[in-house]
């Protein structure tokens, strides 16, 4: 883009943060404050505080960094430096209000601890917030959710020592909630969970959409829904047993992965990394996923070449070099280590099913493009069994190195045998090859 017209962009998504910044500000402070009034008038509002934060110091300094949050609001909004992600970041802003007023009204809560005087410039400051604020709209701590939000949008504009020192201000923020005796550690763990939550299901790039699942994948949607279940069951029923919630909550997303969102539940980019909020969603799915690819692949080759530079294998695990000078990463469910030099291309891939004929077309082409710019190519999903042995089947047949599906088969089985091809894949690839078949037959008649 020409020095013009990003002058041009950066100006309209200055006039498009203030817009926002005009819509947001009244939107707060209209449903915080009227949700804050409504519940100081109902009776028997209680608390819930654990023994321990009793031990929680009163830090006065720490009303800075409490304060600064507002600053940070209002810059996030011009950060952005194109026009979808400063839409997509307003939402997650409008979302985390509407949720946490939503919140304190279904469960209020009030903050118990007595706040002593404060003299001086930061006793000014408490002063300015009693003014506005009242003990209560306690859980989910709006101040973390937004927080977290804000941290997204920070971290990823900048790098570096900027970005550990950015860290470490919205960390002391998180903290400052318990040391100014504002919010009791439910509202800080509700307000992480929830402001987790809002950024899944607003993403900045990406979007939801749903297709219909075939048979084999609608089958793991149930299996998936039913492990879900026994989670949550667990959880009610063991004493301390809320973790257990997590991996209900993980496996019941990639159940409705498997029911028709498909790969847009892992959030992954095309350089191979799956967003922080998708990571921290589906965290005890994605450690599942990475101790069975462990365990599995301990007797099996990295890597095998099948023909012309080109090599299947499983997902290459953190620290373990990659010989290819390129990697087309078709696993959905883990993410790209920042170590690997390759020129690294991702198309997601939902495992155990057998992908789409337009899905295993582009999955082809962006496998000809690397190897048409490097000529060695590392073509990976987590065990380099079946997601990546379809596609290097498809572009055999593409490139004519072999002329049947069969012959493509065994051509892969002869270099890495315990490839599997389920019934599923080879109609697929069989499939493939009769399109194939007549789009050449067509051109030759034209």
């Amino acid at each position: 883009m020409a020095e013009p017209d990003l002058a041009v962009n950066r100006a309209m998504l200055y006039r498009r943060g203030v817009c926002w910044l005009l819509l947001l500000a009244p939107l707060f402070f209209l449903t915080y404050g009227q949700v804050n009034q409504f519940t100081a008038s109902r009776a028997g509002v209680g608390s819930m505080v654990f023994n321990w934060e009793h031990s929680i110091p009163f830090l006065p300094w720490t009303i800075v960094p409490y304060w600064s949050i507002d600053l940070l609001y209002g810059l996030s909004l011009f950060i952005c430096t194109v026009r979808q992600e400063q839409t997509r970041h307003a939402w997650r802003l409008v979302a985390a209000s509407l949720v946490a007023c939503t919140g304190f009204l279904l469960f209020p809560l009030k903050f118990t601890f007595m706040r002593p005087d404060v003299p001086g410039a930061f006793g000014w400051l408490f002063h300015q917030l009693e003014q506005f604020d009242l003990p209560y709209n306690q859980a989910p701590s709006l101040h973390i959710i937004l927080a977290w939000i804000l941290w997204l949008r920070f971290r990823e504009h900048l790098h570096g020592l900027m970005r550990q020192v950015c860290a470490g201000w919205f960390l002391l923020i998180g903290v400052s909630v318990l040391t100014t005796w504002q919010h009791h550690f439910i509202d800080v763990i509700s307000g992480l969970i929830v402001g987790v939550l809002v950024s899944y299901l607003v993403p900045v790039s990406g979007r939801w959409y749903w297709q219909r699942p075939s048979k084999q994948a609608l089958r793991l949607a149930v299996k998936y829904c039913a492990a879900s279940i026994l989670f949550a069951l667990a959880g009610a029923v063991i004493p301390y047993g809320y973790f257990l919630f997590w991996p209900a909550l993980s496996v019941l997303v990639v159940a409705l992965g498997y029911a028709g969102l498909g790969t847009a539940i892992f959030q992954k980019s095309s350089a191979g990394t799956l967003s922080l909020s998708a990571r921290l969603v589906l965290w005890p799915y994605l450690a599942g996923a990475a101790l069975s690819r462990a365990w599995f692949s301990r007797h099996l080759a990295h890597s095998n070449v099948v023909c012309d530079g080109v090599a299947l294998g499983g997902f290459p695990a953190k620290g373990r070099k990659v010989s290819q000078a390129a990697v087309l990463d078709l696993t959905a469910e883990f993410h790209m280590c920042r170590s690997q030099p390759q020129d690294w291309l991702s198309h997601p891939l939902m495992d155990l099913v057998a992908p789409d004929e337009p899905t295993l077309r582009h999955a082809v082409s962006c496998l000809e493009q690397l190897h048409q710019a490097h000529g060695n190519v590392l073509v990976c999903c987590a065990l380099g069994l079946s997601r990546s042995a379809t596609v290097v089947a498809a572009w055999l047949l593409t490139r004519a190195h072999v002329s049947s599906v069969e012959q493509a088969v065994n051509l892969i089985k002869c270099q890495r045998p315990q490839v599997v091809f389920t019934p599923a894949h080879i109609a697929l690839l069989e499939h493939y090859r009769a399109t194939q078949l007549r789009e050449t037959q067509c051109q030759t008649s034209c």
